[in-house]
C-alpha cells in the first residue's frame, strides 16, 4: 500500500479536514499521479453533505484532477514518468457491458467506478478523490494533457468540461442552431464556451443582470434576464436547444415554452427534488427533455484535444486546501467565476 494525505469528510454534517489514507500499490497496469490540482464541483457539496443519498464516509472528494505521473506498472504502454495526465469522473468500469464496449464508460450498465464516493470493480473497496496528494488509476481510465494550455484552468474539464461538451456533440449542435444555455456557473460558461466554438447562435439565459457583461466575453450573442417578463415572451419557441445547468429546484415548464417543435431540452445539473412536467409542453410541440453526464474515456480525451486546439479552458479561482469549506460557502452564494481549483501543493 502507498501512504496518501488529503482532506475528507467524516460524515455529512463536519467539515473537511485533514486525512491520512493508503492508495494501493501499482499494479502493472496502473499509472501512479503526483496531484497538482483539483477543481472543486458541486458535486462535492452534495455527496459530502449526502444530499443525493447514499454517501460512503470517510469520504475525499475530486474528480477533476490533473497532475504529473510519477509511476508506472510494468506492462503500462501509454504514459511515462513525467507526462502531464488527468484524471476525470471515473477510474474503471466492467469493461464487457455493451455501452463500455462502445467508449460510453459513463453509463456502464454493471456499475462503474466513481473515483470517489464509490467503489472499486471488487465492489467492497471504497474510492478516494483528489482533494489529496496523490492517486492511482489503470491506464485505461488516464487522460493525456496538453502543456500548452495553464494546468489549473484545464481541471475543471475534467468534469464541467466534458458534462456540457458530450451532448453538444451526442446531438450534433453547430452552425444554424439557437442554443440556450441557462445558468451562468461552472458547467454554464463551459457550455457557452463550446457552443459557441462549434458554430452555435447562444443567447445566456440567467437571473443575474450583472452577468451579461461576463456572458458576451466567453462567446454568448445574447442574453435574456429570466425575470423579466417581456424578455421571455419575446424569446418563446426560439431555441432548437436549452443546455439546463440548474442544480436547484426551477421551473422546467417556463424554459420548455422557449423551444421550437422538435427542441431538445438537456438537463446536465442535477436538482435535490423531483421535477413536475406538464405533458403538454411536450406534447403540443413534439418537443424532449433529455439528459446526459460527463462522457466516455474517448470522448473525454476528444475534448481534452480539441481544448488544447482550440484554446479552451476554465475560469477558475485558485485556492489553498484549508480554504475548502470557505469555497463551498461562496459557491453556494454563485460567488466564483467560475470554478474553484485547489492547488495541491498546499496540502500539508
Amino acid at each position: 500500500m502507498i501512504p496518501a494525505k488529503g482532506y475528507a469528510a467524516q460524515n455529512a454534517r463536519t467539515p473537511l479536514a485533514p486525512f491520512r489514507f493508503e492508495r494501493r500499490d501499482v499494479r502493472p497496469r496502473d499509472v501512479s499521479i503526483q496531484i497538482q490540482y483539483c477543481g472543486v464541483c458541486h458535486s462535492d457539496l452534495h455527496q459530502i453533505r449526502d444530499e443525493w443519498g447514499g454517501s460512503i464516509f470517510p469520504m475525499v472528494p475530486g474528480h477533476e484532477i490533473v497532475g504529473r505521473v510519477n509511476r508506472v506498472g510494468s506492462q503500462v504502454t501509454r504514459y511515462k514518468e513525467g507526462d502531464l495526465v488527468g484524471v476525470g469522473c471515473l477510474v474503471d468500469s466492467c469493461r464487457r457491458c455493451d455501452n463500455c464496449q462502445e467508449g460510453l464508460e459513463q453509463y456502464c450498465t454493471n456499475g462503474h467506478s466513481q473515483t470517489y464516493n464509490g467503489l472499486e470493480q471488487d465492489k467492497k473497496t471504497p474510492t478516494y478523490g483528489g482533494y489529496s496528494d496523490q492517486i492511482v488509476v489503470h491506464e485505461d481510465f488516464v487522460l493525456r494533457v496538453s502543456d500548452k494550455l495553464p494546468l489549473p484552468n484545464v481541471a475543471p474539464l475534467l468534469c464541467a468540461g466534458i458534462t456540457t461538451y458530450s451532448p453538444l456533440r451526442h446531438w450534433q449542435v453547430g452552425e444554424g442552431h439557437r442554443v440556450a444555455v441557462l445558468g451562468l456557473g461552472g458547467l454554464g460558461h463551459m457550455a457557452v464556451k463550446f457552443a459557441a466554438a462549434f458554430g452555435a447562435e447562444v443567447t445566456m439565459l440567467s437571473t443575474s443582470p450583472g452577468k451579461e457583461a461576463d456572458a458576451r466575453r466567453l462567446g454568448a450573442h445574447k442574453f435574456v434576464l429570466t425575470s423579466d417578463a417581456a424578455q421571455l415572451k419575446a424569446i418563446r419557441g426560439s431555441f432548437d436547444f436549452i443546455i439546463d445547468t440548474v442544480s436547484a429546484p426551477h421551473d422546467y415548464n417556463l424554459y420548455l415554452s422557449l423551444l421550437r417543435s422538435d427542441g431538445i431540452h438537456i438537463c446536465v445539473g442535477a436538482p435535490p427534488t423531483p421535477a413536475e412536467i406538464v405533458g403538454f409542453n411536450l406534447i403540443g410541440a413534439r418537443r424532449s427533455i433529455a439528459g446526459s453526464m460527463i462522457g466516455g474515456l474517448p470522448e473525454t480525451q476528444e475534448m481534452l484535444d480539441y481544448c488544447a486546439e482550440h484554446n479552451i479552458v476554465s475560469d477558475v479561482e485558485v485556492i489553498p486546501i484549508k480554504d475548502i469549506d470557505q469555497a463551498y460557502e461562496r459557491m453556494l452564494k454563485g460567488d466564483v467565476r467560475y470554478r474553484f481549483v485547489i492547488d495541491m501543493a498546499s496540502l500539508e
